[in-house]
C-alpha cells in the first residue's frame, strides 16, 4: 500500500499516527485497570522505564559523533551530582551544543 505524503496524504498519516497513539495509551490505561499495583508492578515499571532510557541511549553512546558521547557523559555526571533530571538535561544540551559549535 502506499499513499502519497503531499496534498490530503499528509493529513492522513497524521490522523492515523494520532488514532495508533492514542489507542495505544488508553489501551495500556485499560489494561492496567486491570492489575492490581502492588510492591511487584511498582518494581517492574520502575525498571522498564529505566531500559527503555537506556535503550535509547545506548545507539547514541556507541554510534554517535563526540558531541553526543560528551552529552551523554554530561548527563550522567551531573545526575549523579545533583540528582536532579532537569540541570541534568540542560547539561546534555549544553555540552552538545558546545562541542558541535568548536
Amino acid at each position: 500500500m502506499n499513499l502519497e505524503s503531499t496534498g490530503y496524504g499528509a493529513l492522513v498519516l497524521v490522523l492515523v499516527m494520532t488514532v495508533v497513539t492514542l489507542a495505544t495509551r488508553w489501551g495500556g490505561v485499560y489494561v492496567m485497570s486491570f492489575v492490581p499495583i502492588g510492591y511487584r508492578v511498582k518494581q517492574f515499571i520502575g525498571a522498564m522505564s529505566g531500559s527503555v532510557l537506556v535503550a535509547l541511549l545506548a545507539p547514541m553512546a556507541l554510534e554517535g559523533d563526540s558531541g553526543a558521547r560528551l552529552a551523554l557523559l554530561a548527563t550522567a555526571v551531573t545526575m549523579l551530582l545533583l540528582k536532579k533530571p532537569l540541570p541534568a538535561i540542560a547539561a546534555g544540551i549544553l555540552t552538545a551544543a558546545l562541542v558541535r559549535q568548536f
